[in-house]
Order: C-alpha cells, then structure tokens, then sequence
C-alpha cells in the first residue's frame, strides 16, 4: 500500500468507525428513546439524527458521487433550529434514508483511488482548487467526520 493509499485509507476507516457507533446509538432507540433531549432545552436526539442525515446527503454532489437523496430534510434539519415541534420525518423513515445515504456515500467512496480523494470538491472552481489544493474531498471527508464526532459526543449527554 502506497502512503497516498494508506492516508485515504485511513480517513474512510475513521469515518467507517464513527457512522458504526451513530447507528449503533440511532438504530438501536425506540421511536419515544428519540425524543429524549441532550439537555435541557437542547436538541433531541431525532433533530440531531436528521441533522447529520441532511449534512451526510450534501456530500453526494459536494464530493461528485451523485445527486442527493432526500434534500427535503434540509428545511427542518438545517434551516431550522430543533424545537420540540412535532417531528418532520417519522424516526422510521429517518433510520431509512440513514441507510440509503450511508450506502451511496460508500459505494461512492469505494470507487475513489487517492487522486480522487485529493481532488477539488464540486463547490470549488479549478483556480480555487489550484490556489489552495487541501481544500479536497479529503478535507471535506475528514470535516464531516468531525462533525459527526462532535455530535454523537452531545448525544452522549442524553439521559439513559
């Protein structure tokens, strides 16, 4: 394995690590379990389920592997704040379009060789990309990997 190889190898394996845990909590939690809020007056853990779902669905195109899967959610889960407001998306439907967008993120991946994962993203122009060429579908993978960390670390908060 080349190191170019092994550096890209090793961001999906984070982020591979990182949506196994999210499903392990999110998958696992009965329709009322969702509702459970990570503090008080934070968000529950259904506003931040569909929250990193909409965030996970933008990289489709954002990283060139295909057109989006359920922009629909981007209303009530990244143009809104969460409110205690009657769900969007039933928490079944949510767990589905989880695996629908994890499934076409790592068929996607699958296909990238190293070059792919250095290359622009699709919200940069060439010239942007040539001025500054970390700004990559790696940086963006690796971001989306942190957001996602950072989110599961708030559901953690969340009463038992």
């Amino acid at each position: 394995m080349t190191p170019e190889q092994s550096l890209a190898s090793t961001a999906v394996q984070s982020w591979t690590i990182n949506i196994g845990r999210a499903e392990k909590l999110f998958l696992g939690l009965a329709d009322e379990e969702m509702a459970k809020t990570v503090a008080p007056g934070r968000n529950r853990l259904v506003y931040l389920f569909g929250h990193l779902i909409a965030v996970h669905d933008a990289m489709l195109p954002l990283l060139g592997i295909g057109d989006r899967l359920h922009p629909e959610l981007d209303a009530a889960y990244l143009e809104e704040a969460d409110s205690n407001r009657a769900d969007a998306v039933p928490p079944s439907d949510l767990k589905r379009f989880w695996a629908e967008v994890h499934t076409a993120l790592r068929t996607g991946f699958e296909r990238f060789t190293p070059e792919d994962w250095t290359a622009r993203h699709t919200a940069m122009s060439d010239a942007d990309h040539a001025a500054n060429p970390l700004r990559n579908r790696l940086a963006v993978l690796l971001n989306r990997t942190a957001h996602l960390a950072y989110h599961m670390g708030q559901c953690a908060l969340a009463p038992k």
